[in-house]
């Protein structure tokens, strides 16, 4: 094989590859799902992962509930932030580049708002904001949350 074939044969080997990436990036490891979601498939150490994400995300909104509700605002307001903070973009700083490679991208990007927004959050308890408008940003989150939940479904592949 000629030389300039060879180095044809690279190029379009190459062009193929990046195009199968960003395809995954973009689609992730999905196929529709028999109850009208996007089922995402992940291994079960991977979905148990995600899922304990979502449960310290549920903790982090319950620790700022629970502050916005309470007697006793201001002495509470500095655990209000902890539990926000812990649910900003330190929480996602280490995630395994194989599982984020099989979410799709609304899916991280949704994601990435909602630990960014927690971190706003934060700021804004230590800012002295309300707690109506805390709560008011809470429901911007949560509404992410409610929707990704509408929208995908993590199911175990083996």
């Amino acid at each position: 094989m000629s030389a300039g074939r060879l180095s044809l044969l690279a190029i379009l080997l190459w062009v193929v590859l990046v195009a199968a990436l960003a395809i995954l990036f973009v689609k992730g490891m999905t196929k529709p799902g028999a109850d009208g979601r996007t089922e995402i498939a992940l291994a079960a150490s991977e979905r148990d992962q995600v899922l304990g994400e979502m449960r310290d995300l549920l903790k982090a909104v319950h620790g700022v509930i629970a502050w916005a509700g309470g007697p006793d605002q201001e002495a509470d307001r500095q655990s209000a932030e902890q539990a926000a903070r812990k649910a900003g973009m330190g929480m996602a700083a280490d995630v395994n580049p194989a599982l984020m490679a099989k979410l799709p991208l609304a899916f991280k990007q949704m994601g990435m708002s909602v630990h960014k927004d927690f971190d706003g959050l934060a700021d804004a308890i230590a800012q002295q904001e309300s707690p109506q408008q805390i709560l008011q940003r809470l429901s911007s989150i949560t509404a992410r949350c409610t929707t990704c939940h509408d929208l995908y479904r993590l199911q175990e592949h083996k």
